[in-house]
C-alpha cells in the first residue's frame, strides 16, 4: 500500500478511567504512531462530553513535544469559538518550537446553531434512499440531525462557549481572515494593518474538513486548500462531499491538485471474532452523541447492555461502516474506500474501552499496509 496513512485520537474517556489518563493515553499512542510509520496525528475538538480533547492547541503542544517527526494537528479546531488573531497566535506559539509540524483544520461546527424542535414532537419524515454498495464500501442513507429528540444539551454547550453577545464570523470570512494573519497580509476593515506576533510566518499547513458537498468543501475547492472527507462521521454523504470539493477546486501554489483525505472508523483485531467483540459498544458511544446527550464514556464490552430499538436506529449508518475485523480484512475495506473516492491520504480512529487494543488496532493495521516495513526500509 503506497497511500500515507495518519491517526485520528479523540482522547475517549472508558468507563473506571479519567481525562489525566486519557490524554495520557492519546500521547502515548502518538509515539507509537511515530514509531509504526503514520504520516499525520490529529486531535479533535469537543465539550462537555466524555473526550479529553476540547482544548486541541494545547493537546497538539504536548504531542508535538513528546514526538519528533510526525506531523501533528487538529481535526477540527472550531473557529467559531474564537478569535482569527487567537487561533494564529496559539498556533504560531507551537510552531516556533516544532516549525513544520503543524496542521491547522478548521472546522465549521461552532457557525451553525441547532435545528431545534419541541420536545415530543416527531421528526420530519425523510425521504427514502437505498443503501449504496460500492466496491464494497457501503454508502448508507444520510443520517438526519432532525431524528435527534432533544438538542436542549447542544444549545446549553454553544451558550456556555461563546461571550454574551457574541457572533462568529461567517465561516468563509474567518478562513480568510486566518490566512493573512498567517501571510502576513491582514488588515482592519479601517485599512489598518495587524501582525499576529507568533504566528505570522509560521509553517501551518491550513486544512478544512467537511461532511457534506456543502460550504466547507466547495471553499477548500476554491481556496486550493487540503479538504478531509468525514466518511467516519457521516457516511451516507461521502460521494456528495467528495464531488462537491473536486468539482469547485482552483489550483494554489502548494496545491495544483486536489488533495483529499477520507476518514475512517476501524478496529482491528489478530481474528475477526475478537475485532466484533472490541467493536461492540461502539454503537453504545454513538448513541449517546446522536441522542442528544453527548458522548458518554465508553462502555467494556464484557459488561455492556445491548442496544435499544431506539438506539440502534439511530446508530446503524455508523455500525455498518465501521470497518471491524482482521488486519487484512480491514486492509482491504480501506482500499476499497481509497478507490472508491480517489483518496490521496487516509485518516483513521480506532475507539476501544482498553488502551492496550486500541494501541494493537492502529499497530496491526499499519503492519498490514506496509507502514512498519516502509519505515524499516
Amino acid at each position: 500500500m503506497t497511500t500515507p496513512l495518519s491517526i485520528l485520537d479523540l482522547s475517549p474517556i472508558s468507563t473506571g478511567s479519567d481525562a489525566r489518563r486519557a490524554i495520557r493515553n492519546t500521547i502515548d499512542l502518538a509515539r507509537h504512531a511515530e514509531a509504526w510509520g503514520y504520516r499525520r496525528f490529529w486531535v479533535a475538538e469537543h465539550h462537555f462530553v466524555a473526550v479529553a480533547s476540547s482544548a486541541p492547541t494545547e493537546l497538539i503542544a504536548l504531542i508535538a513535544a513528546a514526538t519528533e517527526t510526525i506531523r501533528v494537528g487538529s481535526e477540527a479546531v472550531q473557529a467559531g469559538y474564537r478569535t482569527s488573531a487567537s487561533v494564529v497566535e496559539a498556533f504560531g506559539t507551537v510552531d516556533a518550537l516544532y516549525p513544520g509540524r503543524l496542521d491547522l483544520g478548521l472546522g465549521r461546527s461552532a457557525h451553525r446553531l441547532p435545528q431545534l424542535r419541541t420536545p415530543g414532537t416527531p421528526p420530519p419524515p425523510l425521504a427514502p434512499r437505498p443503501t449504496l454498495v460500492r466496491d464494497g464500501v457501503v454508502v448508507p442513507p444520510p443520517f438526519s440531525p432532525a431524528q435527534i429528540r432533544d438538542t436542549s444539551r447542544l444549545a446549553a454547550s454553544l451558550e456556555a462557549l461563546r461571550l454574551p453577545g457574541a457572533e462568529p464570523l461567517d465561516y468563509a470570512e474567518q478562513v480568510a481572515e486566518i490566512r493573512a494573519l498567517l501571510a502576513g497580509t491582514y488588515t482592519t476593515s479601517d485599512g489598518i494593518r495587524l501582525r499576529a506576533v507568533p504566528g505570522e510566518g509560521a509553517d501551518v499547513q491550513v486544512w478544512l474538513f467537511g461532511s457534506s458537498g456543502g460550504e466547507s468543501a466547495q471553499l477548500a475547492g476554491r481556496l486550493g486548500l487540503p479538504f478531509v472527507a468525514n466518511y467516519h462521521v457521516s457516511p451516507g454523504t461521502i460521494l456528495e462531499t467528495v464531488a462537491g470539493y473536486r468539482a469547485a477546486f482552483r489550483p494554489s501554489e502548494q496545491f495544483p491538485e486536489p488533495y483529499l483525505v477520507v476518514s475512517a472508523d476501524v478496529v482491528v483485531a489478530e481474528d475477526a471474532a475478537r475485532a466484533e467483540h472490541l467493536a461492540s459498544t461502539y454503537g453504545h458511544w454513538v448513541a449517546g452523541i446522536r441522542s442528544g446527550a453527548g458522548a458518554a464514556e465508553y462502555l467494556d464490552p464484557d459488561t455492556a447492555p445491548p442496544l435499544t430499538d431506539y438506539q440502534r436506529q439511530l446508530v446503524d449508518d455508523r455500525v455498518n461502516t465501521q470497518f471491524v475485523g482482521t488486519p487484512a480484512a480491514v486492509a482491504g475495506r480501506l482500499a476499497a474506500l481509497r478507490r472508491l473516492t480517489g483518496a490521496d491520504e487516509l485518516v483513521v480512529t480506532s475507539v476501544t474501552h482498553r488502551h492496550e487494543d486500541r494501541l494493537t488496532s492502529h499497530r496491526l493495521l499499519a503492519r498490514e499496509w506496509g507502514l512498519t516495513r516502509a519505515r524499516a526500509a
